[in-house]
């Protein structure tokens, strides 16, 4: 679908990559939706975004507060440093064009510092009242140290094969070899002694945490199957759901309103440009 905003003819690359990288969030929050549902909703979402995007774009352009060259340059400097000695090489008009985009974004930066310069901070109560209504969400949730060893399924190592692999180290186990031994010989991921830390659910895929999840502290599991291979996994430690004080998230929760208030204001003001705006598509 072609898109023109008040005139400006709108890049498809553009949707394109806004479609990108809504996806993997989307898909994950949403998969209860039907693909196409969720496909179509994606494609409308993106078209929106990138809308807005141009809307704040043209706005700043011809209403936004001027760039000082020297800050300009500096941006430039600073985004070259970025390449660590291996400095791209540009043509006069492509650093041009180059910090032509930079200024137009600082532009963009500081009308929106603008728009939102009067919010308020958030009182006590706000925080109380947020606190109380997102209970859920300030929960520490259910965590587990654990260690494993896997061995791949691949084309070099076919399903068989990589089975008897494990059940040996299985073996070496009951036999009384300690965990991490075992893992420096036999796991295909040895770095740590196997070590995946603490991890919270939705962390790893969904047969790997329906068994680490059900074992207590110091368990070894059974051999099982996941779509990276055969593993054997250990825990270490778990610790349980735990809702945080208010006073360990008072400014986690500050900082989350002021963000909502902040995103409020933005959509307030990019709502009344698209009220005035001539968005065609076809």
């Amino acid at each position: 679908m072609a898109l023109t905003v008040n005139g400006e003819k709108i890049d498809e690359a553009l949707v394109t990559k806004e479609y990108q990288r809504l996806k993997p969030h989307y898909d994950n929050t949403f998969k209860d939706q039907s693909p196409q549902e969720r496909e179509k909703q994606l494609s409308e979402w993106s078209q929106e975004n990138v809308i807005e995007m141009v809307l704040l774009r043209q706005y700043a352009r011809e209403n936004g507060q001027d760039v000082p060259d020297a800050a300009v340059k500096l941006a430039f400097k600073e985004m070259l440093e970025q390449y660590q000695g291996q400095t791209p090489k540009f043509s006069a008009d492509d650093e041009k064009q180059i910090k032509s985009d930079i200024g137009l974004q600082m532009k963009i930066e500081k009308l929106l510092q603008q728009i939102t310069s009067d919010l308020a901070e958030p009182s006590e109560k706000d925080i109380e009242d947020y606190y109380q209504e997102n209970k859920e969400q300030l929960k520490t949730p259910e965590s587990v140290r654990v260690s494993h060893i896997i061995k791949h399924i691949s084309y070099q190592v076919d399903e068989k094969t990589a089975l008897s692999f494990v059940q040996q180290a299985q073996q070496q186990l009951n036999d009384g070899m300690i965990f991490s031994s075992v893992v420096a010989k036999y796991s295909d991921c040895p770095d740590n002694d196997g070590d995946l830390g603490y991890i919270v659910k939705g962390q790893m895929v969904e047969e790997f945490e329906d068994v680490v999840f059900k074992l207590g502290t110091g368990q070894t599991s059974n051999i099982f199957k996941t779509r990276f291979g055969f593993h054997i996994a250990k825990v270490y430690d778990k610790k349980q759901e735990v809702l945080q004080e208010l006073d360990q998230v008072k400014d986690q929760i500050a900082q989350q309103i002021t963000e909502q208030l902040r995103k409020d204001r933005i959509d307030v003001f990019v709502d009344a440009l698209k009220e005035k705006a001539v968005i065609e598509r076809s």
